[in-house]
């Protein structure tokens, strides 16, 4: 029987002036898809619509998480030269009786030449936890098909207690009120972990409302498109931005070498090497724990294997680009987890031009009242010397790295994690040991048990500067105002960007 439904999905998912986009789409009894086509930023701006879309209705092959749904194209979108770069929200409907029935689906367009900063959205991410099919990676799939829709919420999420998946009322040791906000909205039991709505809208919106000119590409396209950066003076990372390919680093790291600054408003970043596959490059695969199936391990093409940067076998760890690394940061008020943390980091080093403007001091807490310090965080190794810390090196983090904040972080362990893991099974911390030491004895657990979100920022031989929040919840602060956290980021933007600010 088939449910009273429209749902579909756009490929390519970037497109530039003069290129379609293809909208594929099932609908409950072929009934026709009323189709709107807007630009989402600082404002809502409908840009295309056809009110009679013909689609029929297509099952969802049992292989769609991992190959894709193969649906025809019910329509195509002509890409014209007069629309900015940005996100562009795909709004289907249809009529059921006297109910709307809603989905959404998406699709980019990429910065036009001479764009001085670019943010690319973590749509790899998105793909990851995306569950639509059944499978993602995080239960049980390795492949990842991006020709499929997006599961309910990470396009689209209500209001509500519990949106956030960090805590930020009283400690919430079992995420009940995440859990209960996602049931309550019968959206994907992932959905609070990636998505449009949770960190890159709210960065956007605000920046565009305080007049930042920042161009939007997906993260396939730093593979696909290199040259979206050719013109940047800034790249931005913003959110949950855990899946990399090599291209993608390769790309970024290109960039910062020849002198390009990034700012990584995010946290969790480049955790996991992913590679993009098939024909249209349109699968992504991760077999993270699973590394030891990936069929380029003991090839010559080892070091595309799909487990963490830092890993022993990889030893390229996100450090080197960002100068921090989940592996020694964890959570922050999430399940178990610092439950009654202040939420945000405590500074070292204040006379910074990071903070010109706020008028704090050291030993200040910055972006605690919005709870910008939260869900997954990194870090650095670091010692302390007469008082400050000075990262040790030790884990690939640049010398001329400046820890100007820090804040405690913990990764799960077997009785902190909201999805214990089986017996027999290593918790996060016992894995996380064992991939970057070699072995999970007590020793090495000990080594990365209490770790923190480090903000910080580094200067590479070429000039280029590179800011790292160290959390996934920086665009949160931007969200509610937080005056110091808007400070921070306007100078970061207009130092490193040469941003045209109206």
């Amino acid at each position: 029987m088939q449910r009273e439904v429209v749902t579909g999905y756009c490929w390519p998912q970037s497109a530039q002036a003069g290129d379609t986009v293809g909208l594929h789409l099932s609908s409950a009894g072929d009934r026709p898809v009323r189709v709107e086509v807007a630009r989402v930023g600082a404002n809502r701006e409908v840009v295309w619509r056809d009110d009679a879309v013909a689609a029929r209705y297509h099952e969802t092959p049992h292989d769609a998480s991992a190959q894709g749904c193969r649906w025809p194209v019910a329509c195509t979108i002509a890409i014209d030269p007069t629309w900015r770069s940005g996100y562009y929200e795909v709004v289907i409907e249809i009529d059921v009786g006297d109910k709307v029935r809603r989905d959404d689906a998406f699709f980019v367009v990429r910065p036009a030449p001479g764009t001085a900063i670019v943010l690319a959205l973590a749509t790899n991410t998105w793909h990851a936890y995306n569950d639509f099919g059944g499978f993602n990676l995080y239960n049980g799939g390795t492949h990842a098909a991006m020709q499929r829709p997006m599961a309910a919420g990470y396009l689209r999420k209500p209001p509500g207690k519990g949106r956030r998946v960090t805590g930020t009322g009283a400690p919430d040791p079992q995420n009940a009120a995440h859990v209960g906000y996602l049931q309550l909205n019968h959206l994907s039991g992932w959905a609070g972990s990636a998505g449009w709505p949770d960190w890159e809208l709210p960065f956007l919106q605000w920046a565009e409302r305080a007049g930042y000119d920042i161009g939007v590409c997906s993260n396939a396209d730093l593979e696909a498109h290199p040259e979206v950066l050719d013109d940047a003076q800034l790249y931005l990372s913003v959110g949950h931005d855990e899946y990399w390919s090599k291209g993608m680093r390769d790309t970024v790291e290109s960039f910062i070498a020849r002198g390009g600054n990034a700012a990584f408003f995010s946290g969790n970043t480049s955790l996991w090497q992913v590679r993009l596959e098939g024909d249209e490059h349109d699968v992504m695969v991760g077999y993270k724990a699973m590394f030891k199936d990936d069929p380029l391990l003991g090839t010559s093409r080892a070091s595309e294997v799909t487990t963490f940067w830092s890993d022993a076998i990889i030893a390229r760890p996100e450090n080197h680009m960002t100068g921090v690394s989940f592996t020694r940061g964890g959570y922050h008020r999430i399940g178990r987890n610092v439950t009654n943390g202040l939420g945000g980091y405590t500074l070292h080093r204040a006379n910074h031009w990071v903070f010109a403007g706020t008028g704090l001091g050291y030993g200040d807490i910055l972006g605690a009242e919005a709870t910008t310090v939260g869900y997954e965080c990194d870090g650095c190794a670091f010692t302390t010397r007469d008082g400050l810390p000075y990262p040790t090196g030790e884990d690939g983090t640049p010398a001329s790295f400046e820890i100007l904040g820090t804040c405690p972080t913990q990764h799960f362990t077997r009785e902190s994690a909201p999805r214990p893991p089986r017996p027999g099974e290593p918790s996060e911390l016992e894995y996380i040991a064992a991939r970057i030491f070699g072995t999970r004895d007590r020793a090495a657990i000990e080594r990365i048990r209490h770790g923190h979100a480090v903000l910080g920022v580094y200067t590479n031989d070429a000039g280029a500067t590179v800011f790292t929040s160290g959390s996934t919840d920086w665009a949160h602060g931007l969200a509610a105002r937080d005056p110091h956290i808007e400070q921070i980021t306007h100078n970061l933007l207009r130092r490193l960007g040469t941003a045209s600010v109206t």
